[in-house]
């Protein structure tokens, strides 16, 4: 049964910043997608917590309960459906439950997995996020009278991008075995995507494909002359 306490806000949301008061634990691999979720909670007033793997984001809930959970498909020791099922099962339950992924097909999943809601990514749209949040929560815990949906979308900064494209390089660098270049494929290919860099993401693809090792040099490649050349991030 799901513990509406954990939503109650600490101060009053306002139509400006409607997730006033409330915790948002953003369990995200990419630094680039959680700089993204760091600025949509900024704007709405709720601070946020990270972590960027399964174990981490369980030691968290060992000390802590969100009222809000954003969590990515796509981790380095696990698929974040295995959480959402946990967080849905558990009793008190966190009071607002999301999956994201940047592949639209995995929402039939996330959902069934106990999720109360999807975000695919790119998460641009401030509105998009703070709607997503909201319409879960009981009307006396969102903002008093109307309020009006932003527009504003949200651009990370991209030296975060730089730190994803460098913790790729440092995995390809640890060896090639079949699990590793999988995740690489999965991880650059959203991150890659989020950023509007077509060509990395279509080289992503390849190494997820039918490819296998033979995508590694040309990513490779594409990386170093990324963080070679700051501009073209």
């Amino acid at each position: 049964m799901s513990d509406l306490d954990s939503l109650a806000p600490q101060r009053t949301p306002t139509s400006s910043r409607p997730l006033l008061g409330m915790t948002v634990l953003a369990v995200e691999d990419s630094r680039y997608a959680s700089e993204a979720l760091r600025l949509m909670c900024l704007r709405s007033g709720a601070r946020i917590r990270r972590a960027d793997c399964l174990r981490s984001a369980r030691r968290h809930l060992r000390v802590y309960r969100p009222s809000v959970a954003i969590i990515d498909l796509g981790l380095p020791d696990g698929s974040g459906a295995e959480l959402i099922k946990e967080l849905d099962r558990a009793a008190p339950r966190v009071g607002v439950i999301l999956g994201t992924s940047g592949d639209a097909r995995t929402e039939h999943g996330v959902l069934g997995a106990g999720a109360d809601g999807f975000l695919l990514k790119p998460i641009t749209s401030l509105g998009t996020f703070q709607q997503k949040i909201l319409c879960h929560i009981p009307a006396d815990r969102r903002p008093n009278g109307p309020y009006g949906i932003t527009t504003e979308r949200i651009n990370p900064d991209p030296l975060a991008y730089r730190d994803d494209l460098e913790h790729v390089l440092n995995l390809l660098d640890g060896g090639h075995d079949a699990p590793v270049l999988a995740y690489i494929a999965q991880f650059l290919e959203g991150v890659a995507q989020s950023a509007g860099d077509s060509a990395l993401a279509a080289a992503a693809r390849r190494l997820g494909g039918t490819a296998g090792t033979d995508a590694v040099p040309p990513i490779v490649g594409l990386i170093e002359k990324r963080l070679q050349n700051r501009l073209a991030i």
